[in-house]
């Protein structure tokens, strides 16, 4: 079989990044073998989000730039897949003639099929839902990811319809994949060298897979994975409050491996702006699963994402979410103003104020930013176990991450890639730890 060239573009969140790497496994079976050289493949995938801003005319400017790119050249095939793709599909072949394919997320376990069918020269929309077939298909085919820290998708969709949100029209109802399946396929992941697995989902916390009459839950994946000598953490995003439950608070004082950071978007500290954003879950909901987590391992840790100048804001509901992000004092999260997208309840909702919505974003990333940069200080001339992943590229230095996924750079060793060391933390900004360690104090 001829050896082809492909290059894989992702954005937006860790389930595309697990997408990509699917979407690969499953073309490297028609001879492509994955590269970094951009201008020399014969295939080329875009792998969309449509969650931030602009989602659509970023991807327009990148096939731009790869048209300069193969100007002379014989054209790749070129393929736009993932929630632009799904949201906009035959617009997108009709705008632009360069694009040749155009794939939903619940289709990927076509792609081989269309790319086939390109040589017949015919340009192809596949947009169906069609999760369950999708993930029957991957689940015969090796996940052959070999990162250290990996990402496992156990759950699509979305039934919650927040009126923001564009993820129910894009990935679809809520799905849960088999138990015994996820379990094989981390198998693999840790057979490949995975010493910390990620579970992925839409909503993560939501998943639920019936057999036989028995439920299992996300708190029975967790435990189940404990059992893993070869494995040494075990995370899951993205939660909802609505779906945060007692048997999953409750790993976190029985697990060891589960690490004690907990990602939960609340959007809004105000309980009238959540009503309008239809979240179901009140302000009040948040604190008391956050007290209840801190009762049981005063070092957890919480993010989280905020919505800044949602329709209907006012400076109180403002100074309400300045109030919850002073209490609960995230150490890393995600705040945007809002920005309707196509399709959803908000899209046609009376936007606020551009400078107010501006101003309050500032004051709200200042505090949370502030946040970081105190909590990060105040690790400085500690130890820490950190998980290292790879050698930084032209840097003779190495990068891992803490319990609570805070990145660290350190002076360490190419033997200790896939190992928890501990490391003396000398400096930080507001992102990164830097630091180094004595061979005498290595952890695992």
């Amino acid at each position: 079989m001829k050896q082809k060239n492909i290059f894989i573009k992702t954005f937006g969140c860790q389930m595309n990044e697990y997408d990509s790497n699917r979407i690969y496994d499953n073309v490297s079976k028609l001879g492509f073998k994955k590269t970094e050289d951009q201008s020399n493949v014969e295939c080329y995938i875009l792998n969309t989000c449509h969650i931030r801003d602009k989602a659509k005319e970023k991807v327009y400017h990148e096939i731009g730039r790869v048209k300069k790119l193969y100007r002379g050249k014989k054209k790749p095939i070129m393929v736009v897949a993932g929630c632009v793709a799904q949201a906009e599909n035959e617009e997108m072949l009709k705008r632009e003639p360069y694009i040749d394919i155009v794939i939903g997320p619940q289709s990927y376990h076509k792609i081989n099929d269309l790319l086939k069918k390109h040589e017949l020269n015919s340009k192809q929309e596949e947009t169906e839902f069609d999760t369950i077939s999708k993930f029957g298909y991957f689940d015969k085919i090796k996940n052959n990811n070999s990162k250290i820290s990996a990402f496992l998708t156990i759950q699509e969709g979305c039934d919650k319809f927040c009126h923001f949100c564009v993820v129910p029209y894009t990935r679809g109802p809520e799905y849960s994949r088999p138990f015994n399946n996820i379990i094989q396929e981390a198998e693999q992941l840790i057979e490949n060298g995975a010493k910390e697995i990620t579970l992925l989902g839409q909503n993560v916390n939501a998943y639920s897979y019936v057999e036989n009459s028995k439920e299992f839950k996300i708190s029975n994946l967790i435990n189940y994975l404990n059992q893993y000598s070869e494995l040494d953490r075990i995370r899951y995003t993205t939660s909802h409050p609505r779906d945060m439950t007692d048997d999953l608070i409750d790993c976190y004082s029985n697990n060891k491996k589960l690490m004690p950071f907990v990602h939960l978007p609340i959007q809004s500290g105000s309980d009238k702006m959540l009503q309008l954003m239809n979240r179901k879950h009140t302000v009040n909901d948040y604190i008391k699963i956050y007290e209840k987590l801190k009762k049981i391992n005063k070092d957890i840790e919480f993010s989280s994402d905020f919505i800044i100048g949602y329709p209907g804001e006012t400076q109180k509901d403002f100074e309400d979410t300045f109030e919850l992000i002073e209490k609960i004092k995230f150490i890393n999260s995600f705040s945007f103003i809002f920005s309707p997208r196509p399709g959803t309840k908000a899209s046609n909702l009376k936007l606020i104020d551009k400078k107010i919505a501006k101003d309050r974003l500032i004051a709200i990333q200042d505090k949370l930013f502030n946040n970081q940069i105190e909590l990060n200080k105040s690790l400085e001339n500690t130890t820490m176990e950190v998980l290292v992943e790879n050698k930084l590229e032209k840097q003779d230095k190495y990068f891992g991450r803490n319990k609570f996924l805070s990145p660290v750079i350190f002076d360490g060793s190419e033997e200790d890639i896939g190992k928890i060391v501990n490391i003396k933390i000398k400096t930080s900004n507001q992102n990164t730890l830097f630091g180094f360690y004595d061979k005498n104090m290595r952890a695992a």
